[in-house]
């Protein structure tokens, strides 16, 4: 029974606080029904989500009973609903290590036999296709996939002068400085809830140690104290000391920072795709008005990775409404559910017979700059288990806040990781 106690880490108390989330979250008897939950709230392709179901439903006559919340709440909320066996028949998850955590849990049903039937295998390519299986199963159908990068104000960084993206760390440290000497801040970040900090501590370690340790230390095979931890803190608090970033970053959201961006508060913001799903809802113009640039090496010989999350659709064990559940999934995998999404929430398309011509310029360059890394790594919360990622994420908004004591925060963060892995 190890995977049920893992399961129930942190849960304590849970239940009980969600209750009423839990019976307004209930499922229909009805047949002609499928029960959904998912996080892409109004920020994140709610309306353009609700299109696509509706297309479903026509389709089908299936009705999906769509349960929204809020992103935050939905890490929780979905959580509570599997331990208290009251699932909806499918919900959205991240690939990785979350999907993995609820698969060893068994709380989730394999769909092997959607993928042989639908021959959904041939839509996906390979490094897609990997973050479907867990324990030599199919389980997961990829919705959209994003990518990280340093999303800038163009109009900034031209009245600076800015017209080439840094290659090295030192190339992006004089750029800094010079953005800082015109009086605008280099870089927001929105960490009040904490994640948004996160890619900063994964670019870094990545770009420095590289993907083999960073592997390592997230399945606890390592520790937050080694030396290679360590400098990542320090190459970060320089950037801290400097006053590259904007203060009191915590006291922000993501939205918060892309809009500091957008009005020229801030030159840049290390942040996925989607949000280019948020400038373009804002009205502004990709390319225009905003582009990116790879986070820059850092060090020679280490591989270069690209960095983001896959977003996709699982399906609860023992669903009510299995059969309409499936059909559900392997809608959502189609290029006519997966085409309209990509232009919606500023997503890239894991159905790889999507036609590329519906990205926007800077979409484009982001498939593009995916192809050619050499690997395809989850962020910092998908890549390391949810009681680890709770850990970790706490020292990122620490840092943030105060990062002077950053090997404090790091002693700290060893202590969980002692917990969680059981060393």
């Amino acid at each position: 029974m190890k995977k049920q106690g893992m399961w129930t880490i942190g849960m304590v108390g849970l239940v009980g606080a969600l209750a009423m989330l839990l019976g307004a979250c209930g499922q229909s008897a009805n047949k002609s029904e499928v029960d959904v939950v998912h996080y892409f709230s109004d920020t994140l392709g709610k309306t353009t989500v609700t299109s696509i179901f509706d297309a479903f439903t026509k389709k089908t006559g299936i009705k999906v009973v769509d349960n929204t919340t809020g992103h935050e709440d939905f890490k929780t909320q979905i959580l509570v609903m599997l331990a208290a066996d009251n699932p909806p028949d499918a919900f959205s998850y991240w690939a990785g290590a979350r999907v993995q955590f609820v698969v060893d849990s068994g709380r989730l049903q394999p769909i092997d036999d959607l993928y042989k039937k639908d021959n959904l295998d041939t839509l996906l390519p390979p490094a897609i296709a990997a973050g479907t299986v867990y324990n030599g199963h199919k389980y997961l159908i990829p919705f959209g996939y994003h990518y990280a990068a340093l999303f800038y104000n163009s109009k900034t960084m031209q009245k600076l002068g800015i017209t080439q993206p840094p290659k090295t760390w030192n190339d992006f440290l004089a750029m800094c400085d010079k953005i800082k000497a015109a009086g605008v801040i280099p870089l927001a970040v929105g960490s009040k809830n904490r994640w948004p900090a996160q890619f900063w501590f994964d670019y870094l370690l990545l770009r420095t140690a590289g993907p083999e340790y960073r592997a390592r230390l997230m399945a606890g095979q390592a520790k937050y104290s080694d030396p290679e931890v360590v400098n990542v803190m320090k190459m970060w608090k320089v950037l801290w000391d400097k006053g590259y970033f904007v203060p009191n970053a915590n006291a922000y959201d993501w939205t918060d920072a892309a809009d500091q961006v957008a009005n020229g508060k801030a030159a840049m913001t290390l942040m996925g795709t989607w949000i280019t799903g948020y400038w373009n809802g804002n009205k502004l113009q990709p390319g225009t008005d905003y582009d990116f640039f790879p986070f820059p090496q850092i060090k020679d010989g280490v591989p270069n990775v690209a960095l983001g999350p896959i977003d996709g659709w699982v399906m609860s064990k023992n669903a009510k409404h299995a059969a309409g559940a499936l059909k559900l999934l392997s809608f959502l995998l189609d290029k006519g559910s997966q085409a309209p999404w990509a232009i919606g929430q500023g997503a890239l398309a894991p159905n790889k017979t999507v036609d590329p011509s519906i990205y926007n310029s800077v979409m484009k360059k982001a498939s593009e700059e995916v192809g050619a890394s050499e690997a395809f790594n989850f962020n910092y919360d998908l890549a390391t288990t949810p009681p680890m990622a709770e850990g970790g994420l706490t020292m990122f908004a620490e840092f943030m806040n105060n990062p002077s004591k950053s090997m404090d925060y790091l002693t700290e963060t060893d202590k969980v990781e002692q917990t969680v892995f059981k060393k």
